[in-house]
């Protein structure tokens, strides 16, 4: 009598069943338009970091006038929100993991609320720095789930498009930030900087309620059992039957379900909503998880080293420094720079999926480094000559923070987000990308909270032409170190960078492990 295994056993990739592509509908214009609105409403969680960014650069200026407070202070209140973010990064995972990732978003958003109310009705400057706390924990979360979502939701064809719309939201809250700065500076100082951050209340409540009207991410829906459901997201999300029914075969062989079951509802091993995913991540990563961790990471840290938040939060101080004293004015240039990023994120949301990552960052970053070194030399220029007039100086420090923020928005501003979700496999997709996120906010975190003082040590040009630096090292990572993912699906990620797959006793095998099975724990 010959051994047979159990027909059960047999993993997603054997067995294509037909009743799979009867359960979605062909509908691809309907269902394109279906996860755009669901990646445009998921991503809306990222204009409550965006906000915070735009409008403290210009409120710090009357915070400093109303509760007298000093530079070092001012730096703090900056750089501070990003490291508090880390307890929101941290938890993130597990959450999502735990509770879907539709009900994380929701919890972003009401933490947010809360901390902003408490911002706007700061009486001193200790009571405002537990807002930014509370804030900042909403903002963690946020920056988690946001590109997550998208992620799972968005077929190949579109998904860094789709994607990229928390980075197009983080620009446009940071547009509105410097809009209500300009709007509110004619109040009385007391009230008008406590109006700029009370508002940013506002987007919270749209969020939560345009959130409960989307479906739940259909891997997670998986990892739960809940076919029946995970189908129906997939038929509205897919471009057409049959690739609904190939990501769904994908998704059951990442969570172990066999091929031919399709029960609504199936039994699967209780999942360790992130027990054991930091051994795979950090203790006993394989040569592919090792890879994709370290891309990640690498791209969320050049992202910030490379100076964006010093440019973005202290534009009117930089525009100061090059020449621009009028307050109104600062302000106003602010406002460019917001429409600036915000404009060419728009363009990068359409070239994502044309010219692909590498192309674009690697351009991108080149932009970065050119525009950061003439700024640099503007600004030397500019700080020896205190007393002279020099028009074309300021006018290269204009044009060049213009295209700085415009190379980086149209780069390695999206790409990071779009990047980092979609090259962890199933398993450590959430925990890997709060690590990364965890990396982001530290390294903006130091260089926000060190640029004054930076730049009073070592001249603010010197500040820029150090940046460059570091755009440069930038640049060679990405060029040696990371792959192209355009037009790859999630599943397809793992055999992008390095994992195979080996057929034994009739069964395929992940040889990492990593992400292959609902019990998978390392």
């Amino acid at each position: 009598m010959t051994d047979q295994k159990p027909e059960a056993t047999k993993v997603a990739s054997q067995v294509p069943h037909d009743s799979l592509l009867e359960a979605v509908a062909p509908r691809p214009r309907h269902n394109k338009r279906y996860a755009f609105a669901c990646a445009m409403l998921a991503s809306m969680t990222s204009i409550l970091l965006g906000y915070d960014i735009g409008v403290m650069s210009g409120a710090a200026l009357f915070i400093k006038d109303d509760l007298h407070v000093n530079d070092t202070q001012i730096e703090i209140l900056l750089g501070i929100l990003n490291l508090y973010s880390i307890v929101g990064s941290l938890a993130a995972g597990r959450t999502s993991d735990r509770i879907g990732r539709r009900y994380t978003i929701v919890f972003a958003a009401v933490i947010f609320f809360v901390g902003a109310i408490m911002m706007g009705l700061a009486p001193n400057y200790a009571f405002l720095m537990v807002g930014r706390f509370v804030a900042g924990v909403g903002v963690g979360y946020a920056l988690v789930i946001a590109p997550v979502y998208p992620t799972e939701l968005a077929p190949a064809s579109s998904r860094g498009f789709l994607t990229s719309f928390p980075e197009v939201f983080i620009n446009s809250g940071i547009l509105l930030g410097y809009v209500s700065n300009f709007a509110f500076s004619k109040l009385p100082v007391n009230l008008g900087w406590r109006l700029m951050l009370g508002v940013g209340a506002v987007p919270s409540v749209f969020l939560v309620v345009g959130v409960l009207a989307m479906p739940e991410s259909s891997r997670w829906l998986v990892m739960q059992g809940q076919l029946g459901l995970a189908k129906k997201v997939l038929a509205k999300t897919s471009d057409t039957p049959e690739e609904a029914g190939e990501r769904l075969l994908d998704i059951k062989k990442v969570a172990g379900i066999p091929a031919d079951c399709n029960d609504d509802v199936v039994a699967v091993q209780k999942q360790s909503h992130g027990e054991g995913v930091w051994k795979e991540l950090f203790l006993r990563p394989t040569p592919s998880v090792r890879r994709v961790l370290i891309s990640a990471i690498g791209i969320y840290f050049f992202q910030q080293a490379s100076g964006i938040a010093s440019v973005v939060l202290y534009s009117p101080r930089v525009f100061k420094k090059a020449g621009i004293h009028d307050k109104d004015a600062l302000l106003g240039t602010t406002v460019a720079v917001g429409f600036t990023k915000t404009l060419f994120i728009l363009v990068a949301t359409f070239l994502l999926d044309r010219v692909g990552r590498r192309p674009l960052l690697l351009s991108s970053t080149g932009g970065m480094i050119v525009s950061l070194a003439g700024l640099g030399l503007g600004l030397t220029v500019v700080d020896r000559h205190p007393d002279g007039q020099l028009p074309w100086a300021v006018g290269l420090c204009i044009a060049s923070i213009l295209a700085y923020v415009a190379s980086f928005s149209i780069g390695l501003g999206p790409i990071t987000s779009v990047y980092s979700s979609e090259i962890f496999p199933l398993r450590l997709r959430a925990q890997g990308a709060s690590v990364g996120v965890v990396v982001n906010r530290v390294t903006s975190g130091v260089i926000t909270m060190t640029f004054i003082s930076l730049y009073k040590a070592i001249t603010i040009g010197g500040s820029f032409f150090l940046y460059a630096g570091i755009a440069a090292v930038a640049w060679v990572f990405f060029f040696t170190y990371l792959k192209e993912t355009r037009g790859k699906t999630l599943e397809e990620m793992e055999n992008l960078f390095g994992n195979k797959t080996e057929e034994k006793d009739g069964e395929v095998q992940m040889v990492s492990g990593a992400g292959g099975g609902s019990n998978g724990e390392a």
